[in-house]
């Protein structure tokens, strides 16, 4: 298995705009971008050619009811759907002009490129210390404990729990509260300093007060961090997302994306009947 990172081709086949979209993402803002993605389970398709495009620096939210794929959706792309026996891909899903699925790249450095956070926190039964730390221990370089403890503290700054834990470092990270742990997933994964972060329904299992934190910390870190979030918060989505893709399930039970836009648009004007009946709560 290679080593490299996911960027090893640069692609130069003509870029095509996805169908379903009304946004206009300028190309060199385009942090990840799929041409007609299809996942398969075994037999079972569970996407159908998916074309979206992901600007950077912004958070984009997969909407739409239980069971069309989102979660699919979102694990392929940094290959996590790799894990399941049977499944497959069909289809590009580019980064840096590479396509992450070509032969050559390798899983492992792509979800170092790009991170994932649960939906429900997951800490090591670790310090917090050594949760943060976890990754930058796999990753094979050599570090002083003075570098470690900056990057530690930056990670934990980054999602905004430092002021919270910065005392009791060697402690447990499982003895936090829900958002706390949830913030420390957040902090383990910016420490190896992904390019994007996925999220797969982030505050499903929080209370009101600690999903406020955590959509707050959402909208900070965008500022260095390209996010896409999977939610079912219809509130949520309109609140922190600035794109939005809405996603249903095909009469084969395939799941598609319906329509790709500007949240405000996707929420005030959408050109799909079917986005407006789930958006309003007609169904789903």
């Amino acid at each position: 298995m290679t080593t490299q990172q996911p960027v090893l081709v640069r692609v130069t086949t003509r870029r095509e705009q996805p169908a379903v979209s009304e946004a206009t993402i300028p190309p060199e803002e385009v942090a990840l971008e799929t041409r007609k993605l299809s996942v398969y389970y075994g037999n079972f398709k569970a996407i159908h050619e998916v074309s979206v495009s992901i600007r950077r620096n912004h958070i984009t939210a997969l909407i739409g009811p239980s069971g069309c794929g989102k979660s699919t959706l979102l694990r392929s792309f940094n290959r996590m759907n790799d894990l399941i026996p049977g499944a497959r891909v069909e289809g590009e899903a580019l980064f840096h002009g590479a396509n992450l699925y070509d032969k050559h790249v390798d899983p492992v450095s792509v979800r170092r490129r790009i991170g994932m956070v649960f939906q429900k926190p997951n800490p090591f039964p670790k310090t917090i210390y050594e949760n943060v730390a976890f990754g930058l221990r796999l990753d094979g370089k050599r570090r002083s404990k003075a570098e470690m403890d900056e990057i530690v503290e930056r990670a934990l700054r980054g999602a905004a729990l430092w002021d919270e834990v910065k005392d009791k470092l060697n402690k447990l990270g499982t003895a936090l509260s829900g958002g706390q742990q949830q913030r420390l997933c957040i902090a383990r994964a910016i420490a190896i300093e992904p390019e994007i972060i996925l999220m797969d329904e982030p505050c499903s299992a929080l209370d009101p007060v600690a999903t406020l934190k955590i959509e707050e910390l959402m909208l900070e870190l965008k500022k260095n961090y390209t996010i896409i979030i999977v939610t079912h918060n219809m509130q949520q989505a309109s609140r922190v997302s600035d794109y939005t893709a809405m996603m249903l399930m095909r009469p084969d039970r395939a799941g598609e994306v319906i329509e790709f836009d500007r949240t405000e648009v996707i929420f005030t004007n959408p050109k799909d009947k079917r986005t407006e009946d789930y958006i309003s709560g007609r169904f789903g």
